[in-house]
């Protein structure tokens, strides 16, 4: 299938834009999430907008279980998405599992990529020795035997953790909303490639500029995990918003997009 249609690709801005913009969202969202941000560069840029597989509008029969047990497949997916869209030295803004998609796909093919932004990234997000990631063993386990026994009822519990700003609570109703529509065969495995995952040796190979966008107050990704990834990436920008919850792009984005108005417009 072609890849546009399969990933359900969305195109704005300008067309005749010589520079693009590429957004990759996170767990439990799909395209949808950038809707209050892409519209301010949609004057100066081309804007390129795709769900993963297994989440949103992408063709259900793009997720094969055996294929997205780490998140290399989505990389692999990005970089093969750009190759058909003819595209080269993109800025690309991801969102949590968006953001290590584009790393890793920015290391295996820099010349696809001019600079990164990453909200809410982590390399890891599980506790190791001399590493904080936020989450231990046993509170993955929890995590995936209440996906198994209760998806929906999971969200509904995750959803207020994950987004914050608890006196909006009609942010966390749509973000369980939008995880109850990931495929109940797709979520765990989804959920494992995230939550198992380490890059920690691999991040720093990455030789593009980039900026980090972290909340003061983030329940997936603690302070620790994103100063490591700041330390990791030679080069890096880390940038504190004034912002709670892991989806400051859908709670705060005028802070979000006035955090990244210059990184992004900076000369190649």
């Amino acid at each position: 299938m072609d890849l546009r249609r399969r990933h359900h690709v969305s195109f704005k801005g300008r067309d005749d834009a010589p520079l693009c913009i590429v957004f990759a969202h996170g767990f439990g969202t799909d395209q949808r999430a950038w809707d209050a941000i892409w519209p301010a560069f949609a004057e100066d840029f081309r804007i390129v907008l795709y769900d993963h597989a297994g989440a949103g509008s992408c063709d259900p029969a793009a997720f094969e279980q055996h294929r997205y047990l780490t998140m290399d497949a989505y990389a692999r997916d990005l970089s093969a998405l750009l190759d058909e869209l003819g595209l080269r030295e993109v800025v690309f803004v991801g969102h949590s599992m968006g953001s290590i998609t584009g790393i890793l796909a920015a290391i295996a093919r820099p010349e696809q990529f001019s600079r990164l932004v990453c909200i809410g990234a982590s390399a890891r997000y599980l506790d190791a020795p001399g590493y904080r990631g936020g989450f231990r063993e046993e509170d993955l386990h929890a995590l995936y035997r209440e996906v198994t026994v209760g998806r929906d009822r999971w969200a509904d519990q995750f959803a207020p953790q994950a987004m914050g700003n608890r006196d909006r609570p009609e942010l966390a109703e749509h973000f369980a909303r939008t995880i109850k529509s990931v495929p109940a065969d797709a979520i765990l495995t989804v959920l494992c490639s995230i939550f198992q995952s380490d890059y920690r040796d691999t991040v720093g190979r990455l030789a593009r500029p980039l900026l980090l966008l972290q909340t003061r107050e983030d329940a997936a990704v603690p302070p620790e995990a994103a100063e490591y990834l700041h330390g990791a990436v030679p080069g890096s920008e880390l940038v504190i918003l004034d912002a709670e919850g892991h989806l400051p792009h859908i709670s705060a984005p005028q802070r979000v997009v006035e955090a990244m108005q210059d990184f992004v417009r900076a000369a190649p």
